[in-house]
């Protein structure tokens, strides 16, 4: 029986990491011109759409039967999309970082910090398969690799946004320990999560969500790119009735 440290210290190194991020991206912001912050804004903008076209490729090499996986994709993220409306999900995660800044004393973009950050860190192929992976076997491997490139990518952010970054550890922990905490039931149901169909056309719908991030990020239009997580959680049961429905 694996202890609760084994099966959540992954989470645990990833917050500390966001956290030594922020506070490292806290000391660059007061020193770097406004437009030295924006360039590095684009530039994690410009990466996060690159990992978003990589992660969404699994949409067109999967099929659930005789069902493409784009389709399902399509299906999935229209359908979570009207339900993250319903459920005003963007909202609440928007009225959280308003209440955290106003708890804290935050100030300027603290919220959308919050936001970006917190939707960057939690939505991804390497949550899932790290947090499955050390909940079952308390290897964190994964999620320690994850936990440096998000707290490479919180220096970034935090100069822009500021300390509402930092706050992302919340959600973070909350979500990725939560999964590491229900890895044996999870992994039960779905097989090996690392070539299971129905995770691979996750991490597609991901990489759709995440390229929306990206685009807001380059401010290209304004995705709201939180409505639509509730897709993540459509996906598997989508897969699942069009395998019913071609068998």
């Amino acid at each position: 029986m694996l202890s609760l440290w084994a099966k959540t210290s992954g989470t645990w190194i990833n917050v500390v990491l966001v956290l030594l991020g922020t506070a490292s991206g806290l000391m660059v912001r007061g020193r770097l011109p406004r437009t030295m912050q924006e360039v590095i804004t684009q530039a994690v903008g410009l990466i996060t759409i690159f990992i978003g076209v990589q992660m969404a490729q699994p949409l067109t090499e999967v099929n659930a039967g005789a069902i493409a996986g784009v389709i399902v994709g399509l299906v999935a993220l229209v359908t979570g999309g009207l339900l993250g409306e319903w459920w005003q999900i963007e909202q609440r995660l928007i009225a959280i970082g308003d209440g955290l800044k106003a708890r804290f004393g935050g100030s300027g973009q603290f919220t959308e910090g919050f936001v970006a950050a917190s939707l960057l860190f939690c939505i991804g192929p390497m949550t899932i398969l790290g947090s499955l992976n050390n909940g079952l076997s308390g290897d964190g491997t994964i999620l320690v690799i994850k936990g440096t490139m998000d707290g490479l990518v919180s220096i970034a952010l935090t100069g822009s946004y500021g300390i509402g970054v930092g706050f992302s550890v919340l959600p973070v922990v909350i979500y990725q320990g939560g999964m590491s905490l229900l890895a044996g039931l999870l992994a039960s149901g779905i097989g090996d999560p690392a070539s299971s169909p129905s995770i691979l056309l996750v991490t597609g719908v991901g990489g759709v969500i995440i390229l929306g991030l990206g685009l807001n990020l380059l401010k290209v239009t304004t995705v709201r790119v939180a409505s639509f997580l509730p897709a993540l959680l459509l996906t598997p049961l989508l897969y699942t009735l069009c395998k019913v429905l071609s068998s």
